[in-house]
């Protein structure tokens, strides 16, 4: 099975916390990550949206269009709204060779308020999950009939949080959802990597390798602290640098035979954490967890 090493911007810059690696140029970003080995990014808000534009500038630093971020409103709009809205994003991501598009439903969510802690996080009620998952099927067929492959991003301080919020989500959708696995968003919910991956592994066609460091997850719960400022807090790492043990999970994803993009996302103050020492070590990191999973990995 052969793997990609991809790296999603947040090392340089983070949309979030703009304060975050705020001067920092897009060029930058990309002749660091090219620099440090990787193969592809992730996008940001840095990146240009024109098909034509975003190809010109990977081309110039030889890197692919992994795929994008979308944020989903699904309980607050009609299925032909959010249809309207994923639009322009996904002719971006179709035209750009990018095979996923990361979808997260960000109705409610409390992630990006830094006075919110993550314990605040919104709940789904008994009604709205017909409703949700209803539109994220309509949305996966819609999408995979462009062959764009939703990958639904569960995501701390929104509705799709926890192991139980994803094993009822994976559960009552179709395969035209498919899942994103962030080891450390899962991690810090509690939740268990190797338990999903053995349950919904055929379904799962993207991976985020984020770190995570669980002395400082520890302070962030005591403190019941948000998750920007977490962030802050350097709760997150690039691939190896933290405690999360990627071995198990991507092994028994390599067994069933996944092949796709292994991304680094790590966000950290540039500040503290210098971006192009971050990059190589995520790199290597990643490298590493990839072939003791016994993954090939191809430019």
């Amino acid at each position: 099975m052969t793997v990609r090493l991809g790296i999603n911007p947040l090392t340089w810059t983070n949309d979030d916390l703009p304060s975050l690696g705020s001067d920092t140029p897009l060029e930058t970003c990309l002749a660091e990550g090219r620099e440090a080995g990787f193969a592809g990014f992730e996008l940001g808000q840095k990146f240009p949206r024109t098909p034509q534009a975003l190809n010109q500038v990977l081309n110039d630093h030889d890197l692919a269009l992994v795929s994008g971020w979308y944020s989903s409103r699904l309980l607050e709009r009609s299925v032909e709204e959010e249809l309207a809205a994923v639009e322009s994003h996904l002719q971006l991501l179709k035209q750009c060779g990018a095979r996923v598009m990361v979808f997260c439903e960000v109705s409610r969510c409390v992630h990006g308020d830094q006075m919110r802690p993550v314990s605040q996080r919104p709940h789904l009620q008994k009604a709205d999950w017909p409703r949700l998952i209803d539109g994220l099927n309509q949305v996966g067929a819609h999408l995979r009939e462009h062959g764009i492959q939703l990958v639904y991003h569960h995501h701390l301080g929104t509705v799709i949080e926890s192991q139980a919020d994803i094993e009822q989500l994976m559960d009552n959708t179709s395969d035209a959802v498919g899942l994103l696995l962030d080891f450390g968003h899962l991690v810090v919910a509690r939740g268990d990597p190797l338990a999903i991956v053995r349950r919904y592994g055929p379904r799962i066609h993207h991976i985020h390798c984020k770190d995570v460091r669980l002395d400082v997850l520890k302070e962030i719960r005591n403190r019941d602290k948000s998750f920007l400022d977490g962030v802050l807090d350097g709760l997150f790492a690039v691939t190896g640098d933290g405690d999360i043990d990627f071995a198990p999970a991507l092994s028994h994803m390599k067994d069933q035979g996944y092949e796709g993009w292994l991304v680094v996302e790590a966000e950290q103050d540039p500040c503290i954490a210098h971006p192009m020492t971050h990059a190589r070590r995520g790199y290597q990191g990643l490298k590493a967890v990839a072939e003791q999973a016994g993954f090939q990995i191809t430019e």
